[in-house]
């Protein structure tokens, strides 16, 4: 619509410029239309700049005033032309209304600039303004104004300077339109190649330069016109003034979206218009310069020395390229550098990553090592410990300072890696010390007590390492870092603070957190099941599923302990998805109609790996998901309550209720108990059997009447005796569990009388 109404202006000007009608009513539409576009920019400035705020209100406010003034001098104008009958009245009155535009305009157009699309991108700081760029923005500032000085001296200026006027003002009012014109227009360029303005206002700066450079022609041709004494100006030539103000009315008239755009990913081109802009300009010169000489005029003294002027400023302006462009080219290379430093390094340490050492690794036993390859798989022993005691930055410190102390015991040319936690590992190539002696050196090196937040604290270290049979065939990295792996678990188990050399064939089986790496079920480890009932029958209902583990000489080893060194071991998950998919395959090849419980811990909440776990074992052993209750073990804190709940109307969502275990210990609470769609709590035994019947029974009965309300089922855990049954009856339950209904026991020696469908 824009486009269309400037079209048909340009056209009804062009046709004006006839003078099919005649000149007197030609000049009426002339000036009728100069009047109608510069009242145009007021209204658009004042109705737009009412509903914006901050830059964007200001710059528009100033151009309103501008343009005012402007309107004022064209009304003065028009009473001069058609009332008064002079040709080209100037100097007068209509001179100060004109000239007051670039007034307001100057400070609108950096107001302008300043303006932003986001607020959160601060402009016009020191730091951005490099010396480069500054100097950049002179040396182009200077060649648009010494090119567009050669234009108007030839086109205007000159014949001003020349010609013999009838006062001194009348000079200067003349000479005053091609110089304002000429600073509005330097400025309207730079700021629109040099500011690099939010691409929302790239559209208002354009077309209000668009709208000055018009303003610039018009003042031009009058400034001329006035140097030689005409006495009137033609329609056509008035275009500028008709079309300018259109244009900064338009410009007025756009207003940028402030919906943030998310630029990630986009690609950034190269606006090659920004890089020709200013030398347009230079290529105008050089063409007017050959059209004198092919006319046999030639350029003046004048033209001479800015021309020249200007040639050296783009000489110079090159070179600052070219020294930009090395820059950046530098800073390109350094940049990927620093990218591949960060994707193949520990960011704590500084140490290779898992990745950068199994390539290397890799690239060791493709191409074969010079010598014997020596693979040491460091684990620091007790590690939670000093998590516990000094807080994570007490154990990064830690970290840093044992990666250090790991590069102190090898060659340069060796690799060093924090696999991830507590875990390192050492690949030494070519010729090297006996590997026992280097794994003694790094032993006694990570003995010495480590300064942690000014205290010192003893460190010790179970260490795997393995020495690949050249008669062998070739291995990969994952099976060699497994076997290092086995080995050090195999010295924790020797108790701790050693290092065992990997063997083809070990003594004993691997141990639980290897077994689980593998993917395999560790030896000894089994399910147990515990009856939850119904207290009014105490007929069971459901089972809860217990993880055990016996090793191979029958120590039966605690939950707590396994399933820490598993969460250690970063296994966390493995062993829930493990304990899950055995308590579907045995409830259902059991043929018991029961529910079955499996706890999962509450750091996996939300993991996408739980919910597949959950409908793989579903699918693969065919039990209803109505009859599997996955409880929430708060060892740990959920790590976040929406992202929980969510996570928990998923696992709904398929059927599956969610039961939060152990409520009223360790993390429960009741923000928990409101934030989380549950379907059940487990009273934790703390509650059910304290030394206080009447108070336990009292906060017993609050709780299952808030659950009630809240439409949870509650199990009360822990019951041992008639009288902690019949204290959490009262109270309200209709459920419980504890060994007064039943030990954990495999399904098989469950009484089978007793599991029947409650």
């Amino acid at each position: 619509m824009a486009i269309l109404l400037v079209l048909v202006t340009a056209a009804v000007v062009v046709v004006n410029g006839f003078a099919f009608w005649g000149d007197t009513f030609a000049l009426w539409v002339d000036d009728a239309l100069q009047l109608g576009a510069g009242v145009t920019g007021i209204v658009c400035g004042v109705v737009v700049a009412r509903r914006v705020r901050g830059h964007q209100r200001w710059w528009r406010v100033l151009v309103a005033i501008g343009m005012t003034g402007w309107s004022l001098g064209q009304c003065v104008w028009s009473y001069y032309q058609l009332v008064d009958g002079r040709g080209l009245p100037s100097p007068s009155l209509a001179d100060v209304g004109y000239l007051s535009f670039p007034l307001f305009a100057l400070p609108a157009l950096f107001v302008l600039a300043r303006a932003r699309a986001r607020p959160d991108r601060e402009r016009w700081q020191p730091a951005q303004w490099t010396a480069h760029f500054g100097v950049a923005v002179v040396l182009d500032g200077l060649v648009v104004t010494g090119s567009l000085f050669i234009l108007t001296w030839t086109a205007a200026l000159g014949q001003v300077v020349q010609a013999t006027g009838p006062d001194a003002l009348t000079w200067a009012v003349a000479i005053a339109y091609p110089l304002t014109d000429l600073v509005v227009v330097v400025v309207a360029v730079l700021l629109v190649v040099f500011d690099r303005v939010d691409r929302p206002y790239r559209a208002n700066l354009l077309l209000a330069a668009l709208g000055i450079v018009a303003l610039a022609c018009s003042d031009s041709v009058f400034a001329y016109l006035v140097s030689i004494g005409a006495e009137s100006m033609k329609p056509w030539s008035d275009a500028g003034f008709v079309l300018g103000p259109l244009f900064i009315a338009f410009a007025l008239l756009v207003t940028p979206s402030t919906r943030r755009r998310d630029d990630a990913g986009q690609a950034v081109g190269v606006d090659w218009w920004q890089v020709a802009l200013p030398y347009l300009p230079v290529t105008a010169v050089a063409l007017l310069i050959t059209v004198q000489i092919v006319a046999g005029a030639g350029p003046d003294g004048v033209e001479v020395f800015v021309g020249a002027l200007v040639v050296f400023l783009v000489l110079a302006r090159q070179l600052l390229s070219l020294l930009d462009n090395r820059l950046l080219l530098r800073r390109v290379y350094e940049g990927q550098q620093a990218l591949t430093h960060q994707a193949y390094h520990d960011p704590l340490t500084g140490l290779a990553n898992r990745a950068l050492f199994a390539d290397r690794l890799d690239r060791a036993i493709e191409q074969g090592a010079e010598g014997p390859l020596v693979l040491i798989f460091v684990d620091l022993d007790d590690f939670k410990e000093v998590n516990d005691r000094f807080g994570h930055a007490g154990g990064d410190v830690l970290l840093h300072a044992v990666a250090q102390r790991l590069l102190s015991c090898v060659r340069a040319g060796d690799t060093v890696a924090r696999l991830g936690g507590d875990e390192f590992a050492i690949l030494l190539e070519g010729e090297v010390d006996a590997p026992q002696a280097v794994a003694d050196r790094i032993q006694s090196a990570l003995r010495r007590p480590f300064a942690v937040h000014g205290t010192l604290v003893p460190v010790r270290a179970s260490m795997g390492l393995v020495v690949p049979d050249p008669a062998e065939p070739a291995v990969t990295s994952d099976v060699l870092l497994g076997r290092a792996d086995t080995s050090m678990y195999a010295g924790k188990r020797l108790g701790k603070d050693t290092t065992v050399v990997y063997h083809p064939s070990p003594d004993g089986p691997p141990d639980f957190p290897s077994a689980l790496r593998r993917g395999g079920l560790p030896e000894g480890f089994a399910l147990v099941f515990q009856p939850i009932v119904r207290l009014a029958d105490e007929q069971p209902v459901a089972v809860e599923a217990l993880a055990r583990w016996t090793t191979r000489d029958g120590t039966s080893v605690s939950p707590e302990t396994f399933v820490r060194a598993a969460e250690g071991a970063g296994l966390g998950a493995e062993l829930d998805a493990l304990v899950l998919d055995l308590a579907c395959r045995e409830i259902t090849a059991a043929g018991i109609d029961l529910t079955v419980h499996v706890n999962v811990c509450a750091s996996r909440l939300g993991a996408a790996t739980l919910e597949e776990s959950v409908g793989a074992a579903l699918d693969r052993y065919g039990l209803p998901a109505d009859r599997l209750i996955v409880e929430i073990t708060e060892t740990v804190p959920v790590p976040d309550l929406a992202a929980g709940a969510a996570a928990i109307r998923r696992l709904q969502d398929l059927g599956v209720r969610v039961a939060l275990d152990d409520f009223g210990a360790g993390y429960s609470s009741l923000t928990v108990l409101h934030a989380l769609p549950v379907d059940l709590i487990k009273l934790d035994r703390a509650l059910t059997t304290g030394v206080r019947p009447d108070r336990d029974a009292a906060l017993c009965r609050s709780l299952v009447g808030l659950c009630a309300d809240l439409d949870v089922a509650v199990v009360a855990e822990g019951i041992e005796t008639a009288e902690q049954a019949e204290l959490v009856t009262r109270a309200g339950c209709t459920t419980a569990q504890g060994y007064r209904f039943g030990r954990p026991a495999p399904l098989s020696s469950l009484r089978l009388s007793t599991l029947s469908a409650g």
